[in-house]
C-alpha cells in the first residue's frame, strides 16, 4: 500500500499521514451485505453511560464479511478491492459461479479479476482457503480458526499474518503475529496470504478531532482527576500518581493478566517471550 503525507496547508494537515488507498477500485459497497450499525453512545439499556469516552462519529454501515469460507470447490471471481470503515484491513466483494456474493478479507497482493476458490483441496494459493492439514510448511496464513467450522478468529488485523512451521498427528504448530508458537487443530481451516493495508500502523491522523470522527471522545488522564475519581489522582502539584493502574485499581504495564491454568495452555508451546507458561 502506499501513504500520502499531506502538506501543512492547515494545522490538522501539518502532521497528517494518510493513506492513498491505491489498492481500492470502488467506494460504492454492495447494498446487500450491508446491516444496520446502531450507536450506543456509551449507554446500556437503561440509558445509562456504562463505557466512558464514546459518543459521536460517523453514521456507518456494517459489512458482512464471510469468516467461515464454507462455499467449498466453487471458483469466485475477485470484483472489487473495497474499504471498510469496521476494521483495519480492505475487504473483496467476491462474485461466485452461482451467482452468490460474498465479502472476504483482502489479502496483500490479491487483483481485482483473481479466481480464488475454498475447500479442503483447494491449491495452497493467496486468497484460497483451506485446512492446514493441505497447507505446505512454511506458508504464510490469516484468518485462522481456532475450532473447525467456526470461521476465522486469529490474524484478521491490517498487515497481520501466522506462518505455519511445522504439522504433528493431531495438531499444526503456527507462529503467531506475537511470535507466540501455538497448536491449532490440523482439520482447521485459514487463508492463504498476509492480510492487506499492511502501513496502517504507520498513518498519523493529524489532529483530535479525526478521532471524533470515529467516535473516540477525550480521555482524561488518572493523575489530572481527584483521589475519588482514580486511584492516581490527587497530590500537590503535578504529582506522578504512583503506580500506572486503571480506575478500578488494577495494576498496568507489568501485571499479567492471563487467567492462570487456562486450558489453552497446553497448546502453547512457547510464549512470545520464548519463555513456556
Amino acid at each position: 500500500m502506499a501513504l500520502k503525507k499531506y502538506k501543512p496547508m492547515t494545522a490538522g494537515t501539518r502532521w497528517k499521514i494518510g493513506n492513498a488507498y491505491a489498492e481500492l477500485t470502488t467506494d460504492t459497497p454492495e447494498k446487500t451485505l450491508l446491516e444496520p450499525v446502531k450507536k450506543t453512545g456509551g449507554r446500556n439499556v437503561q440509558g445509562r453511560r456504562s463505557m466512558r469516552y464514546i459518543g459521536g462519529g460517523h453514521k456507518q454501515h456494517y459489512r458482512i464479511i464471510d469468516f467461515k469460507r464454507d462455499k467449498h470447490n466453487i471458483p469466485a471471481t475477485v470484483k472489487t478491492i473495497e474499504y471498510d470503515p469496521n476494521r483495519s484491513a480492505f475487504i473483496a466483494l467476491l462474485n461466485y459461479a452461482d451467482g452468490e456474493k460474498r465479502y472476504i478479507l483482502a489479502p496483500q497482493g490479491l487483483q481485482v479479476g483473481a479466481t480464488v476458490v475454498s475447500g479442503p483441496d483447494a491449491a495452497p494459493e493467496v486468497g484460497n482457503a483451506l485446512v492446514l492439514k493441505n497447507m505446505p510448511l512454511g506458508t504464510v496464513v490469516h484468518n485462522i480458526e481456532l475450532q473447525p467450522g467456526k470461521g476465522g478468529a486469529i490474524a484478521r488485523s491490517a498487515g497481520t499474518y501466522a506462518q505455519l512451521s511445522n504439522k504433528e498427528e493431531k495438531y499444526a504448530v503456527l507462529k503467531m503475529p506475537s511470535g507466540e508458537l501455538r497448536k491449532v487443530l490440523i482439520s482447521c481451516a485459514a487463508t492463504v496470504g498476509t492480510v492487506s493495508n499492511s502501513d496502517h500502523a504507520l498513518q498519523s491522523i493529524g489532529k483530535a478531532g479525526a478521532n471524533r470522527w470515529r467516535g473516540i471522545k477525550p480521555r482524561n488522564r488518572g493523575v489530572a482527576m481527584n483521589p475519588v475519581d482514580h486511584p492516581m489522582g490527587g497530590g500537590e502539584g503535578k504529582s506522578s500518581g504512583g503506580h500506572p493502574r486503571s480506575r478500578t485499581g488494577k495494576y498496568a504495564k507489568g501485571l499479567k493478566t492471563r487467567k492462570p491454568h487456562k486450558s489453552s495452555d497446553k497448546l502453547i508451546i512457547s510464549r512470545k517471550n520464548g519463555k513456556k507458561l
